[in-house]
Parts: structure tokens; C-alpha cells; sequence
């Protein structure tokens, strides 16, 4: 293993760009449908008022931008762990890759017709692929 890797570096900015994808998305339908609507931004002070006001269609990007702010947060962490570290290996790369893979799917999924199992399953891969990272980042510190 190499002291500094970078072959890490694509596959969280892949995320990075994802999360502003997401979080551009999510702004552009808020806007439109409470400007289609005209509802006053007030009117969504808390989370429980949004979700009562926006309807699903269009609360859906905000939850799934949500979501890229948890999961997402342990695979930049390892990432680095692993890039600092030299740890970067074939396997890491390749379930850093299933990750991106499966976030971007799953943001398509939560962003369009919103599937709770056929999100649920791509979550699922996506996570196993950063926990793998996790665990073989801890028994390589061993």
C-alpha cells in the first residue's frame, strides 16, 4: 500500500457533486411549488410544518438530502481514514464505487416515484459496501 492514495478522491467528490445535485433539486422544487402555490416561507418553520404543507412529491428531495447528511457521512470519514492511513486497496476502492453507485440510485429512487422497498435494497448494498470499508479499516488498525 502506498503512503498517500488518491484513487479515493473521485469517488467522494462523485458524492459531493450528488449532494448538490440533490440539495439544487431540492431548492428548485420547494421554490416552484410554493411559488405556484403562493405560500408564505414562514409558514415552514419547523420540519412538521413542511411536511404538512409540501407534498410528497416535492418533500422527497429534502428527505433524501437529509439522508445524504448520515450514511454518506461514515464513507467520507473512512475514506480519509484509509487515504491518510495508506490503506487504500483494490477492495476499498471498489466498495467506495458500490456506495456512489448505490447513493445515486437510491437519490434517483427517493426523487422520482419513491419506491420504499426498491430504495430500501439499494440503501442496503450501498451500506454493506461502506461497513466493509469500516471493518477492514479497523482490523488493518489492529
Amino acid at each position: 500500500m502506498e503512503l498517500f492514495n488518491a484513487e479515493l478522491a473521485l469517488p467522494i467528490a462523485s458524492m459531493l457533486c450528488l449532494t448538490l445535485l440533490v440539495w439544487v433539486y431540492m431548492f428548485v422544487r420547494r421554490l416552484g411549488y410554493l411559488t405556484a402555490n403562493q405560500i408564505d416561507a414562514e409558514q415552514l418553520k419547523t420540519p412538521a410544518e413542511v411536511q404538512a404543507i409540501l407534498p410528497p412529491d416535492v418533500s422527497g428531495p429534502g428527505n433524501n438530502f437529509k439522508n445524504l447528511l448520515e450514511m454518506p457521512v461514515l464513507f467520507y470519514v473512512v475514506c480519509l481514514y484509509l487515504t491518510v492511513f495508506g490503506m487504500v486497496d483494490s477492495l476499498h476502492i471498489t466498495c467506495a464505487w458500490v456506495f456512489v453507485a448505490g447513493r445515486v440510485l437510491h437519490s434517483l429512487i427517493h426523487c422520482t416515484y419513491n419506491r420504499v422497498m426498491h430504495r430500501f435494497l439499494v440503501y442496503l448494498v450501498s451500506s454493506l459496501a461502506v461497513w466493509v470499508m469500516v471493518v477492514r479499516a479497523l482490523l488493518a488498525a489492529l
